[in-house]
């Protein structure tokens, strides 16, 4: 009852005019980005941020999830009419959007995939609002070492449970953990791997490498690439709304368990692509049409649609209740609660009351505000992908390079902006994981200090990660991620013997 009267003032908090126009505004420049390919949400999010420092941080929170909610409608645009992931959890989508589009069904298909995503976001923001208070309350009894041993449990569970090589994804977070490292200690307040630079004091700003690995990387890319789209017309009327809204009951069990599966992956830090994938290949094996899959089945759009928006929205339920990002957009919006100076964390349910649950409403109302502009707006986002790249790729560098000045008024921004962007383009050419590198990028620092607060209290003994229950159960399970990959090689290994 305590959570419903908080949403309610959540709702009055959310629902002022401002808060209202800037929903709409950022609903509809998230799906301008999702619809846009080497874009994305994190891409966005963290390309105009800047532009909310002068807002109130709820405001401001507010736009950028609806950024948010809107790139997450705004990639099955480009999967079901141009068989273009706009988002790589949409790549599931295109299986049996595209085919579905080819064969004249493109507004069924992108009715079904809109009305799963708002299915699957509705559910995982229910699921914050009842758990995320539970969560934080319970993680007011940690200390130091039990901090560290969630953010060990973190970064372990993204080389445990991540789809990519193990080594690559080990590679890349340690030299996140070197890049947060530079600048000044925050413990004994030395200057440390600055090599003489003064302007490295404050440290590589994390606004500006997130700008230049999400912005300027995917722009190299997709330049060398030489982008080019084509693909099928769609208008959605409101008779097509309502005969694929009387057929979407009968995958029920579908969506449900799609929810299921994205919540998880979601909490953890699966993310919302392995989501979509597992959602699709269990719904293809569980469905009376399994064998028919991919050939254009309704049931297909609905499955990874519903666990990708799962996945996608419960990704920030961590983040808001353990000050953990759940993925490189829940990090981002880290990022920005920490330049808000927002603490993300239990005490932040107890301390901004007005700021979580307006936020908290806001995603009810975002995901409504995107699910009735995707519905009507279609023709015209798909017409956004007929602007030449040649066009497009100048704007979104110009738009980069001002936000990174923005962020200190600083020329030397831009450069470390593009000296990231080249990280970026290094890291897709090589199949190398960005995720994990932005993450030990904004958390590197925040775990350094609970390590080293919990080795001052025990006197440099490391048996204060095993000292109590709590602490000492993530810290195995943490290990056990860590070592997963070498102990499923040698499972593999025993059972040929």
């Amino acid at each position: 009852m305590e959570e419903i009267n908080a949403l309610l003032h959540g709702f009055a908090v959310a629902l002022t005019p401002v808060n209202l126009m800037l929903m709409f505004v950022g609903v509809t420049l998230g799906i301008i980005i999702g619809v846009l390919p080497g874009l994305g949400g994190a891409n966005g999010i963290a390309i105009l941020l800047p532009l909310t420092f002068t807002m109130q941080p709820t405001t401001a929170i507010i736009m950028l999830s609806c950024i948010y909610w809107g790139a997450l409608f705004g990639g099955a645009i480009t999967s079901v009419l141009f068989n273009i992931p706009g988002e790589p959890w949409s790549v599931a989508t295109t299986f049996d959007g595209y085919p579905m589009a080819q064969q004249g069904r493109a507004g069924e298909a992108l009715t079904a995939a809109f009305t799963s995503s708002f299915v699957g976001a509705f559910v995982a923001v229910v699921m914050i609002t009842f758990l995320a208070p539970m969560v934080a309350k319970f993680a007011l009894k940690f200390g130091p070492p039990e901090f560290f041993s969630v953010y060990f449990l973190t970064f372990c569970s993204f080389i445990g449970m991540g789809k990519g090589h193990a080594f690559k994804t080990l590679a890349a977070m340690m030299l996140g953990f070197a890049l947060a490292a530079v600048g000044m200690d925050t413990v004994t307040g030395q200057l440390r791997l600055n090599f003489g630079w003064h302007e490295l004091l404050r440290g590589f700003d994390f606004l500006v490498a997130v700008i230049g690995l999400f912005g300027i990387g995917e722009i190299l890319l997709s330049m060398e690439e030489g982008l080019s789209f084509s693909g099928n017309k769609a208008k959605i009327n409101f008779k097509v709304v309502l005969e694929t809204w009387g057929k979407l009951p009968r995958y029920w069990i579908t969506s449900l368990r799609s929810c299921v599966i994205g919540c998880w992956m979601g909490i953890t830090p699966g993310g919302a692509t392995p989501a979509s994938f597992m959602s699709y290949g269990v719904a293809k094996r569980m469905s009376s049409q399994g064998s028919k899959f991919g050939t254009g089945q309704l049931e297909g759009v609905v499955a990874p649609e519903t666990a990708a928006h799962a996945a996608g929205t419960s990704a920030l339920l961590p983040m808001l209740a353990l000050g953990i990002p759940g993925s490189p957009t829940a990090a981002v919006l880290l990022g920005g609660l920490l330049i808000w100076g927002l603490q993300p964390g239990p005490l932040l349910f107890i301390e901004k009351k007005d700021f979580v649950w307006g936020l908290i409403a806001s995603m009810y109302l975002g995901n409504l505000a995107g699910l009735i502009i995707v519905l009507t707006c279609v023709p015209l986002f798909a017409a956004i992908l007929r602007v030449p790249f040649s066009i497009i790729a100048p704007i979104i560098v110009v738009i980069c390079a001002i936000g990174a000045f923005t962020v200190h008024n600083a020329m030397l921004d831009i450069w470390f902006m593009l000296m990231f962007g080249v990280i970026g383009y290094v890291f897709k050419k090589l199949d190398y994981p960005m995720a994990p590198m932005v993450l030990a990028l904004v958390l590197g620092d925040r775990a350094e200090d609970s390590f080293r607060q919990s080795m001052l209290i025990s006197q440099g003994s490391m048996d204060v990660f095993f000292s109590n229950g709590l602490v000492g159960s993530v810290m195995t399970l943490s290990l056990v991620m860590l070592f997963w990959p070498v102990l499923s090689k040698l499972k593999s290994l025993v059972t040929k013997r």
